[in-house]
Formats: structure tokens, C-alpha cells, sequence
């Protein structure tokens, strides 16, 4: 028998999420939920998470859903203080006065246009971004030969991205992976998802390359 207002399987499935966040500090993915409870599509996902957000049970937010505990009463913004200035050449007197702060601003100055998705899989170690790292992606068109987020097929991938005459080509950036390519037939069928700008991983904050960006 359920909670209050959830069905055997609604019980489940949110435990496994409460299980999930709690030992890896992250959301599962689409495709993690579908592999651990045999669903046979992404849509199975979304119907369970928007039942337990109708019941209360999940809240929705700007990056996904959270759980109604979740919520912080207070947002505050935290900056590196930056205390003054120093030479990198011949030595001199430091200069020491308040400068402001270092913040997310500073580094990505188009913020509130940009989100971050958790990378499943190893297609973009030729770039640097390993399973488990944070792409950040800014709500834009990729430009060709850039990197961003495409959703194709009922999925999402992180890849080069290449137009020409015979469509799209998806190009990852391991040789162990094929180019996915896509007719000019089907292009509605894909949507870009984002641009990426950057990554976050354990070893601190990636900003793209202007080549990647360009």
C-alpha cells in the first residue's frame, strides 16, 4: 500500500529517486530511471515524475524537479572576493582594496540564458568532457562545427555539430563512436537543445574555447 495518494508503483518509483539523490548527490538520468525499471520509453519517465508532481510529491523548478524539502528558504549568491591587484612583472608594492567578486556573472555573462546537464557516457573525452561531468549550454543556435545539445530520435546527445547539403552530421569526439547523420527529411523531428559554453567537474569550471563557442 502506497502514501497518501500514491498508487504501489508512484511508492516506488519515488523512493528510487530519494535513494538515487541521496547516494550520488545528482538526479538520474532519463535513461537511468528507464534502464532500472525496464521502461521501454523516455515517456513512461516523464508520465511517473508529472504524477508525482500533480500529487505534491515533486516540485518543478528551473533545472528539473526537486523535492518539496529541497527548497531553500533563502537564495544567496557567493562570489570570490577580489582583494587587489598584483603585477605580473618586475616586483612592486601590493595593492590591496575591495575590487568586488568573482561570480558565475563574471565568467558567463549571458547566465540567465544558460543551464547545466549531466554527461552519461565518454563520446567527448576528445574534448575533455567525461561521464559525470556538467555541461553548460546557453539557450542559442550551435554554430557549424560547434558543440551543443541536440534531441534526436526521442533522445538527447552531446556532439560536433555539422550542416551541409546532405543534412545534419552528429560527430562525436571519440573514435570508438560513429556520426550519427540525419536527413533533411527528418529535421523536424530534431531538436538543439542548447550551445555549449562550458563544463563543471570536480577539478573546477571549463569555459569553452572561443573556437568551440564560435
Amino acid at each position: 500500500m502506497g502514501r497518501r495518494g500514491l498508487t504501489g508503483k508512484q511508492e516506488i518509483f519515488l523512493q528510487y529517486l530519494k535513494s538515487y539523490v541521496y547516494d550520488e548527490s545528482v538526479w538520474p538520468t532519463y535513461r537511468e530511471i528507464s534502464d532500472f525499471f525496464g521502461f521501454r520509453s523516455p515517456n513512461s519517465v516523464t508520465q511517473n515524475l508529472q504524477a508525482l508532481h500533480r500529487k505534491g510529491y515533486l516540485l518543478k523548478h528551473q533545472d528539473g524537479f526537486l523535492f518539496p524539502e529541497e527548497i531553500e528558504t533563502d537564495s544567496i549568491s557567493v562570489g570570490i572576493p577580489i582583494q587587489g591587484i598584483i603585477t605580473a612583472g618586475k616586483l612592486q608594492e601590493a595593492i590591496e582594496e575591495n575590487l568586488g567578486t568573482i561570480t558565475l556573472e563574471t565568467l558567463f555573462p549571458n547566465i540567465d540564458r544558460i543551464f547545466a546537464i549531466r554527461v552519461s557516457g565518454s563520446s567527448m573525452i576528445g574534448v575533455d568532457i567525461h561521464d559525470g561531468d556538467y555541461v553548460l549550454l546557453m539557450d542559442d543556435d550551435i554554430p557549424n562545427g560547434g558543440i551543443g545539445a541536440i534531441l534526436y530520435n526521442g533522445e538527447t546527445t552531446l556532439k560536433k555539430v555539422f550542416y551541409d547539403e546532405k543534412g545534419l552530421r552528429l560527430e562525436a569526439a571519440n573514435k570508438e563512436y560513429d556520426d550519427i547523420h540525419v536527413r533533411p527529411d527528418v529535421f523536424e523531428e530534431v531538436r538543439v537543445l542548447g550551445k555549449y559554453v562550458g563544463h563543471v567537474n570536480k577539478n573546477g569550471i571549463h569555459k569553452a574555447s572561443r573556437r568551440a563557442m564560435a
